[in-house]
Order: C-alpha cells, then structure tokens, then sequence
C-alpha cells in the first residue's frame, strides 16, 4: 500500500476525449465512416496507375487507421479502467461495427495488391514516393494469399463481433469481478486481482490462503470461462483454416500464422523454443536454491513470487522520480519522456474493484501520446512494471512521426522495447544497491527471467496443445487443468512441488482469436533485450542512438533483419546465447551472496 498523498494515482484520458458525448469523439467518429465509405469505393476499381495515386489511397487508409485505433483505444482504455462501465461496452460494440469497413478496405487493398502485383512491384521499386512503402506493400500483397474472398472475410468480422471479441470481454468481465476466499476462518473475500497481488506479500501462510482464494474463485467462474476459451480457439481454428494456414496434414497450423504475424521465420521459432529448453536447468537450479532460502523442501507454485531479501515499500513519487533517473544514464531523452508522462498523469495505477488486472500501454495516433494501466502495491516489482510499460510508451513515442504502415511493429519487437527499458531500471538498481539489499534485487530479476522464460514456455506448450485438441472439439474444465499443468510440469520440472492447473482461466492473452501465441514474443523480447544490454555496456553512451534506430526500424522489416542491424544473429543462436549469459551471470551472483550471506559469523 503506497502511503497518504503518494496514492497510485488514475490516468486522465480527457485531453484525448472529454467524454463519448463530447463533439470530438462524435466528429471523429462519424469522419471515420464518411473516410471508410470513400476508401470502399476507391477499391471497387483495379488500384492506381501512378505512384502519387496510388501514395493518396495509402494515405488515405493510414488517416482511417489512426481515426479508428484513437476512438478503439479511448473506449478501450475507459472500459478497462471501470470493466463496469455499460457506457464503454456500448461504445466498443458501436465502434466495433463502425470499424467493419476497414476490415473490408484491407482485405480488399490486399486482394488487389496481390493480383496487380506484376506491375505494383516494379512501379514501387522506381518511385522515391513509393520507397518507404516497399516493406509494406510486399508484406501486405503475401498476406493475400492467406485470406478468403472478400464476401468471407466480411462474414467473419461481422461475426468476430457476438463471437470470439464478446468471449473475450466476457473473460474480462468475469475476471474483473471474480472474488475468492482469503480467510477461511472469517469468510472474508477479496477479488481476484488483489489475491494475485498478494503473491508477492513475505507471508507464506498470506500467500498459500491468496493461492487458494484464486483457485476457489477460477473454480467458481470455470465453466464460463472455459466457454469462453472453447468460443475464441474454435473460432480462431475455423477462420484460419479456410484462410489457408494449413499444415501438411491439412489441419489447422496456428504455429505457421503466430510466426508470420511475428515477423519470424519458423526456423527462427523453432532455434528460440530450442534455447528456452535448453535453459531450463538453469531456472530448476535457480528454484531449488530459493527453495533452500526460504527454509523449504522446495517451491511451490505460490512461493515463485516470495520476496527475498531485505524490501521495500515504494510510494508513487518514489518510483515517479526514481525510473526517469535510471533512463538518464542511457537516454536524457528517454528520462524526459518518462517525466512527461508522470507529470501529464498519463497513469493509470491505481489497485481498485472494477479494473482488470494486469498492465498494458496503449496509444493514441492523433494526439501522439499514450496511457499506460498498471496495479501499483508499492513492491519494487511493480515499479518494474512500470517501466516496462513506459518502454512501450517510449518506442511510440520514438515512431510517432512515421507514417501508420511504418509503425506496425510485431509484438516480438514491442516486448524487446519494453523489457529493454525494465532492464535499464533493474541494472541500475543493482549497481547503486547496497550490500544487504543485492540478494532481493537478484533474485527478483532471476524470478522476472523465471516467467518470461519458464512460465512463457509453459503457455506455449499449453496453447500448442490447446489447438491441438480444440480441433477435435470442445475441451472441459478437468481438460483444460490437466493440459496447463502438464504443460507446467514439463517446464517447472521438480523445481516446483505444486503447480496452477486453472492458469489457463487468468492469462487474457489465451482468449485473443486475432493472435495467437501470445506468448513466445515475451522470450524473444527478453533475450533480444539482453543481447541489446550486454551491447550497449560494451559499446558505452552512444548505444543509445543505435537503439532509438532500431526502434525506428521496427516497423519497416523482419525481425531478423532488425536484430542483424543491431549486429546480432539469430541463425547461428548467437543472440539467444548473449541473453541467457546475462540471466547466467545474475544467478551465478545470486549464488555467490547467498553462500556469502548464511556464512556463520
């Protein structure tokens, strides 16, 4: 709990709209379907001849993409905030539907894209207008190949908005509002996203009773959910089939789609999941050592967030002033921004009943600006958070002035900026740290490592099954427990002694039908992120114009090209080696204190 006049506080949205009523957003909105309707009408004819026509219709659909992403991320943003709000789910729907016409306007660009390619190729490669666009419009003409007729692809957005986008918020909804008991004794019940803040509390007997308390309320909310999860995979595994991501089998390969949304080859996947494996004795080692610091035979799945060490409790002003000045080492400009956005109360962190859990960053293209939700309970993880959240603002900010199609990042390379920007904080805080405080540091960095490696892989193995099986049909709640704790066990290995069957329920990122595998990037992020570091401190201050390049780039190539540009390899698993080696030294330090600290005196 963060102390009197240093509350988390709530993010103020009205400098991008004043409310769904004011004129603003109604303007926008109804610009938006004026746009859309002569964007449609552009593309009922082959694609231009000229260049600069041909720049005007891409403008165009960038203008229509900035209108509906800015009126999505305020509704977003609104409902997130109060999951309560009936107001904001009419306006997500209402927008959902007003979007429909995009939709359309892409499918229907890409179609001609494909079939003009023959002669849009050359004409791209000759115009300096055109150049910037080369990536794009190369990209957008192969993912053609993976879409069905255009009267298909409008079925399947219109019913992606009763189907799998309404599972979706029912899961928030569910999750949002879900409760469990804490106190057995009293009956007293605390809802789902402060049970899993509890996680983090000293308390072992705290943690156990939260652990439970969050099984009992997933055990509650399960057939709903599970529901849910059966709603958004079978929907995904129906669309993606007849779009043609098949295998060899001709079943559905959600694995081929995930990569390209990726920007990855699959031999890129594939030699990641191969390091993440070939890692995990590593983690083990790392568990059973906790486990001996905690005093226990070995970890259970509620002591993975046991603080060790000597901590902390962080009021907001302490961690408001003490991110920007851990970026001000690497990037004055990155401290400045950060500054800014504590400063415009772009934040929204407050711990409150209605909110989803989690965090996230979300943009806003016409303003140029961002808001960031995180549940701040004062740990020195959620500062963490924090930054992470703000790494993601800063990559916005350092793309905001490229045009739209330049500034579509994939996820593998968004969680590269984010965990980049956490490293920067954590390594900091390490060097300055004091003697008694070392251990807790490092082992919380080892813990961070611990999820994003094991626990990642363990949602992949679990997703991948997932699809495996929902082929067939419908999973049940004892199915679905039973794929994420084998799935866990193949991970966590004997590190843990009891594991979360009902993870499956908490992860928001399972019941997306848009992407899938929302989880490996998170992995690729940090190992990326780790090779960056480990530059950046051979190669002193100017590393960080090298980075703000990389940023820039982000949007406009592969991710391998990306990582090449920053002269790093993936082919010969270069850089997944340069960031376990980093994750290696700071549990080989964490070994070395520990040994130190429970030497007799």
């Amino acid at each position: 709990m963060t102390e009197t006049g240093h509350a988390a506080p709530r993010w103020q949205l009205t400098a991008v709209y004043p409310s769904f009523d004011d004129p603003a957003y109604t303007q926008d909105r109804d610009l938006l379907e004026t746009r859309l309707a002569g964007i449609l009408e552009a593309l009922a004819s082959p694609l231009p001849e000229s260049a600069p026509e041909l720049l005007a219709l891409i403008k165009s659909l960038e203008r229509a993409g900035d209108l509906e992403e800015n009126l999505s991320a305020y509704a977003e943003t609104t409902y997130t905030a109060d999951t309560r709000s009936a107001r904001a789910v009419k306006e997500i729907n209402a927008l959902e539907a007003a979007a429909l016409p995009l939709e359309k306007a892409g499918v229907r660009f890409r179609r001609r894209l494909r079939e003009q390619w023959g002669r849009i190729e050359p004409l791209a490669e000759a115009s300096p207008e055109l150049a910037p666009y080369r990536f794009f419009l190369a990209r957008s003409a192969a993912k053609a190949a993976f879409q069905m007729p255009p009267d298909l692809e409008d079925i399947a957005a219109d019913l992606a908005r009763s189907g799998a986008s309404a599972w979706s918020r029912l899961h928030d909804a569910l999750t949002a509002s879900a409760a469990g008991v804490f106190d057995p004794a009293t009956g007293e019940k605390k809802t789902l996203t402060a049970l899993r803040e509890l996680a983090n509390h000293p308390d072992r007997s705290v943690r156990e009773r939260s652990y439970y308390g969050e099984i009992g309320a997933l055990k509650d909310a399960a057939i709903p959910l599970a529901a849910a999860l059966n709603g958004v995979k079978g929907a995904a595994i129906t669309v993606d089939r007849r779009r043609g991501w098949a295998g060899p089998d001709g079943s559905c390969d959600p694995l081929r789609k995930a990569a390209f949304q990726s920007r990855i080859t699959e031999k890129t996947l594939q030699s990641l999941i191969a390091a993440l494996e070939e890692s995990l004795p590593l983690f083990r080692q790392y568990l059973h050592a906790k486990a001996r610091r905690l005093n226990l035979p070995g970890c259970a799945f509620y002591d993975l967030f046991a603080p060790l060490g000597q901590s902390r409790v962080w009021t907001w002003g302490e961690a408001a002033e003490f991110i920007p000045r851990q970026f001000e080492g690497f990037d004055p400009g990155m401290a400045a921004f950060a500054r800014h956005a504590f400063a415009l109360s772009w934040i929204d962190g407050e711990i409150r009943d209605g909110k989803v859990g989690g965090a996230y960053c979300a943009s806003f293209p016409l303003t140029g600006t961002s808001r960031i939700l995180c549940n701040f309970n004062g740990s020195f993880d959620s500062v963490v958070t924090l930054a992470h959240e703000l790494g993601h603002a800063w990559h916005h900010e350092v793309v905001k002035d490229l045009p739209r199609f330049l500034t579509s990042y994939p996820m593998t390379l968004a969680e590269t900026a984010s965990i980049f920007a956490e490293t920067l904080v954590f390594e900091k805080s390490l060097e300055d740290a004091a003697p008694s405080e070392r251990i807790g540091l490092l082992e919380g960095k080892l813990k961070d490592s611990c999820q994003v490696v094991v626990d990642i892989l363990s949602r992949f193995y679990f997703e991948r099954g997932l699809f495996k099986q929902r082929e067939r049909g419908e999973l049940g709640v004892e199915e679905l427990c039973a794929l994420m704790e084998d799935a866990q066990k193949k991970t966590y290995g004997d590190g843990l002694t009891l594991y979360h069957p009902y993870m499956w329920a908490v992860k928001s990122h399972y019941y997306r039908a848009d992407l899938g595998f929302y989880n490996y990037p998170y992995a690729l992020g940090l190992l990326f992120s780790l090779g960056l570091y480990a530059l950046a401190r051979e190669s002193g201050p100017g590393f960080c114009a090298v980075y703000r390049d990389l940023l820039r780039l982000s949007g406009r190539a592969p991710v391998e090209e990306v990582i090449r540009a920053a002269g790093l390899t993936v082919e010969n698993g270069e850089l997944w080696r340069k960031g376990i080696a980093v994750i290696a030294e700071h549990a080989a330090e964490f070994d070395s204190v520990q040994a130190q600290s429970r030497k007799p005196l």
